[in-house]
């Protein structure tokens, strides 16, 4: 039975985002849709098709699949597909197919386009933020809950002054939440001990809270805005503001929160850096990493600025150690270069961090110098260590004499790992393709750099066991729309952002630099820069850099959230947490890099 137009818009009212709409533009909507019957395994449409327009699944199953036959997605009813073509050239990137009798609903083009166009809730739900514009980091557009202190230290009504007093002096804060069953009902400061016990005489062992309390306070929700803190302060002459979420009290903003959230930047904790005269301060200021995450996130920074501010922490913290370690030791035997591989070689630290680092030798050194040099290596990595950044668990440190050569050596393991591809080689091939000087005569990496860039990419299969390396870690896409998520474990039903989120892309950007012969170590310029270079296709660089900016931005966010609730960041998001809308919009940039692995597997070297 073929659905009329009334069971048609009927059953878009159950479905995100045309639930939504005013109704006289989802009546508009619901005209538009056209119904059409397929029979079990028909083709839709196949990859390198015109897309005719946006899909909705009413009834029966479709299969998706990308340019090698892979299975992407598997969708049901009120799942949507196609959009991806129409958001670039028109062109179908995978091949859908029924896996049973099926009712599509057919939005043309037109009609799709102008919905993003003219509607913000379609542009966000479909277009997966690529055009969303970075608020200034300052911290008036900032949200409140970036700025409170989490979680807020309480009291009953009943408490006694006396005991009221001692946990404010014990946690070092100026206030208290007064919180009865649950919901605030006051707060205690400073001032009002002052004004209200000290001033009056009265007696701190049997006043209770409730008697010198600021009762039924002004609050704020998380959603509010670091300008409605600054309003709020100035115009009511207070220090604090409780952060309430439906009636409970879930953090404080204070004076000292503003101060403290102005005083930290990447800019003064590196200032603070130059300075640093021994180890424990250094590490005092890095002590400062997690909020500034969380500042920078706040600020609503895209992810490449973040992870940038962050390494450049990182890069400073070295750069002091190793000056500190020549004051210690003497000026060096002969010249020398620190290098950075892994996240900080490609300034993308984020919130966890371990070290990767080596020293590239000038040619002239003998062995009688390497006392010096090892004693540099062991300094520089015990002090980032102290400092945060833990030492590497595969060794791949300057401590480890392998990796602190003269840069003879060095030629001698890039050409034997080109030559030679087995897996160890292609694993540090990887690793040192990363590399970044940091500190000292950077001459001595360029032309090795150029020269090992020639080589590699001439050598074809060394490229093939690259390309084949890369694609060692796989998206955590499950079946039915789902993730594939652990199984067992501390971290049960998250996935791993780190393995199976960023490093796909990365590894991706890796074998496009080697095949092009770029420069960049940074993941998001390379991917501009082969897009440049032609080795992938304008679309498909537009979908590869728009998926990865949407799963490094989740990363962070996990991250920054982790720290606001007092917990150490780590690469672990648990997704099912999330709505359906930002749930599918991270399946989506899921599926992106997964095509484009099997675009680069299918492919070889040739434009993607």
């Amino acid at each position: 039975m073929v659905p009329t137009p009334a069971d048609i818009a009927k059953f878009l009212e159950s479905v995100h985002p045309y639930d939504s709409l005013p109704k006289a533009e989802f009546d508009c909507v619901a005209r538009r849709f056209t119904c059409h019957a397929h029979g079990k395994a028909e083709i839709i449409y196949s990859c390198g098709e015109p897309v005719p327009g946006l899909f909705l699944v009413m009834d029966g199953g479709v299969e998706v699949t990308d340019a090698a036959g892979a299975v992407i997605s598997q969708l049901h009813p009120r799942n949507s597909f196609g959009e991806r073509g129409l958001m670039e050239d028109g062109f179908a990137a995978t091949t859908a197919r029924t896996l049973s009798d099926t009712l599509l609903l057919l939005l043309p083009s037109d009609e799709f386009r102008r919905l993003i166009a003219e509607q913000p809730l379609f542009q966000r739900f479909f277009a997966r933020g690529r055009h969303a514009e970075p608020l200034r980091g300052d911290m008036s557009v900032q949200k409140v809950g970036d700025l409170m202190s989490s979680p807020p230290v309480t009291c009953t009504p009943q408490e006694n002054i006396r005991n009221a007093a001692r946990l404010m002096r014990d946690r070092r804060i100026s206030s208290l939440g007064v919180v009865d069953d649950g919901h605030l009902v006051g707060i205690l400061t400073i001032r009002d001990l002052s004004t209200g016990v000290l001033a009056e005489g009265l007696d701190p062992d049997t006043t209770q809270v409730s008697a010198v309390m600021t009762r039924e306070p002004i609050g704020l929700p998380v959603e509010a805005l670091g300008s409605d803190v600054l309003n709020l302060m100035l115009e009511r002459h207070i220090g604090h503001l409780p952060v309430i979420d439906g009636g409970r009290l879930v953090g404080m903003v204070t004076q000292t929160d503003l101060t403290r959230f102005q005083a930290v930047s990447s800019t003064q904790i590196i200032h603070e850096i130059a300075k640093a005269q021994k180890v424990e301060e250094l590490r005092t200021v890095t002590d400062h990493i997690p909020r500034l995450l969380v500042q920078l996130v706040g600020g609503n920074n895209r992810h490449e600025v973040v992870t940038r501010l962050i390494t450049d922490v990182a890069d400073a913290v070295t750069r002091r150690l190793i000056h500190l370690a020549e004051e210690i030791l003497g000026p060096a035997p002969v010249p020398y270069v620190w290098l950075a591989c892994g996240s900080q070689g490609r300034q993308e630290q984020t919130g966890i961090s371990d070290q990767d680092n080596c020293v590239f030798i000038d040619d002239s050194f003998v062995e009688s110098q390497r006392p010096w040099f090892e004693k540099l290596a062991r300094f520089v990595s015990d002090g980032l260590h102290a400092c945060g950044y833990v030492y590497c668990p595969g060794d791949m440190m300057a401590t480890n004499p392998r990796w602190c050569q003269p840069v003879r050596v060095w030629r001698s393991y890039f050409q034997g790992w080109i030559t030679t591809p087995d897996p160890m080689a292609q694993m540090l091939a990887s690793v040192m393709f990363d590399l970044r000087p940091i500190a000292g005569s950077a001459a001595l990496f360029a032309d090795l750099q150029a020269e090992t860039l020639d080589r590699a990419s001439r050598n074809s299969i060394f490229v093939a066991h690259m390309i084949s390396n890369s694609l060692k870690h796989a998206p955590p896409l499950g079946l039915l729309r789902g993730f594939a998520t652990v199984r067992a474990g501390e971290h049960r039903n998250q996935i791993d952002m780190k393995h199976n989120g960023v490093i796909p892309v990365v590894d991706l950007g890796r074998v496009y630099a080697l095949i092009a012969r770029l420069a960049p170590a940074n993941t998001r310029a390379r991917l501009l820069a082969a897009q440049e270079a032609g080795v992938i296709s304008g679309a498909g660089a537009s979908d590869l850099v728009a998926a990865y900016d949407l799963i490094a931005e989740f990363r962070l966010r996990n991250q920054a959230a982790q720290v606001r609730a007092g917990r150490r960041p780590d690469n672990y998001l648990a997704p099912y947490e999330f709505g359906d809308l930002e749930r599918s919009h991270l399946r989506d940039a899921f599926v992106v890099v997964r095509t484009m692995q099997s675009a680069l597997a299918q492919r070889g070297s040739a434009p993607v």
